[in-house]
């Protein structure tokens, strides 16, 4: 297996690593220019030449990784007696120069409901270096003469043969079912064409553990409705805390859909900042630079999930009464 499977392999795992490279050698060095080295935080491919100079690497590397720093960085080490050295003499006589360049995880994000406000998002989204899952339960939106036709996983025509991002398509008749594919730590944005979908995935991300953050498109009206529900449901204040609604910045009024994707996409690449981890200081300083608040991390308890069927069941039927009320 050579580096660049190792590193593949660890991107499908999503598990950061940084690339250790010999980039420079003056002198003797146990490894000459070009060699190569994969770092993950519980792991190592290839070799730099051991000793001083590879545990000094991996004690770097796994710095950044700890820090979710995405900057290379170079790190220079001269191989004499005559050097300080933390893990131990190393005295080939050369100098060699190594360049740390982190891999980090891929953002996620997860848009329930691909619409008139669902398709502008997921194109601004598209641009992004992100997993963009795309899920509805109806078959007409994720047609490939709507969204495109896909070969071989990817886009060959539509709005997204040109995306950035990984683009997954889910048609789920079941939509809230989709959640159980989603990576840890994604991000979740609710905006089906059905009230009754909306609720049904909004009760189940509650559900779900280790999510990112959870949005729902619609009005304080809407959320007041959906927060009695999700009472009844068996949610506390606390977990409601967790969905955001509306989403989107502030002070962006209009009403177009391309207006509205634009709002949500630009909060949920704020989110996506914020969530880095920081664990030295000059991460830290940019998580307060960027306001990050390591509380919006926090993910509550999960609830026991009542019966899919009767919780679809019963949230139709109270759609059915509130409009026969109105």
């Amino acid at each position: 297996m050579d580096w660049l499977e190792a590193l593949q392999r660890l991107r499908d795992a999503r598990t950061p690593a940084v690339i250790v490279t010999m980039a420079m050698v003056r002198g003797h060095a146990p490894r000459n220019g070009g060699a190569k080295m994969i770092v993950s935080p519980d792991g190592l491919f290839g070799t730099v030449g051991g000793g001083n100079l590879e545990a000094t690497a991996v004690a770097r590397a796994r710095e950044l990784l700890a820090a979710g720093r995405a900057e290379p960085e170079l790190v220079t080490l001269t191989l004499s007696d005559k050097a300080s050295a933390e893990y131990g003499v190393q005295c080939c006589g050369g100098e060699v120069t190594m360049l740390l360049e982190p891999v980090l995880v891929t953002p996620s994000v997860a848009v329930f409901g691909v619409g008139h406000v669902g398709l502008e998002l997921a194109r601004v989204l598209s641009r992004q270096p992100l997993q963009l899952h795309l899920v509805d339960s109806r078959e007409s939106m994720l047609a490939p003469e709507r969204i495109g036709a896909m070969q071989g996983g990817a886009f060959v025509s539509g709005p997204f043969a040109d995306a950035v991002a990984e683009v997954i398509v889910h048609h789920a008749p079941v939509p809230e079912a989709a959640l159980a594919e989603l990576p840890a730590g994604a991000h979740v944005l609710v905006m089906t064409h059905d009230h009754v979908e909306d609720l049904a995935i909004v009760d189940q991300s509650l559900r779900t553990e280790g999510l990112g953050s959870i949005g729902l498109i619609g009005s304080r009206s809407k959320w007041a409705r959906f927060r009695t529900k999700l009472h009844e449901l068996g949610h506390d204040d606390d977990e409601l805390a967790r969905v955001t609604t509306p989403i989107g910045i502030d002070g962006i009024g209009s009403k177009e859909p391309a207006a509205i994707a634009v709002s949500v996409a630009a909060r949920i690449l704020q989110l996506i900042e914020q969530a880095q981890p920081a664990g030295d200081a000059v991460a830290a300083e940019d998580d307060e630079a960027s306001g990050a608040d390591p509380a919006e991390a926090s993910v509550a308890p999960a609830s026991p999930a009542p019966d899919p069927g009767a919780l679809r069941s019963d949230a139709r039927g109270a759609s059915k009464r509130e409009s026969a009320a109105s």
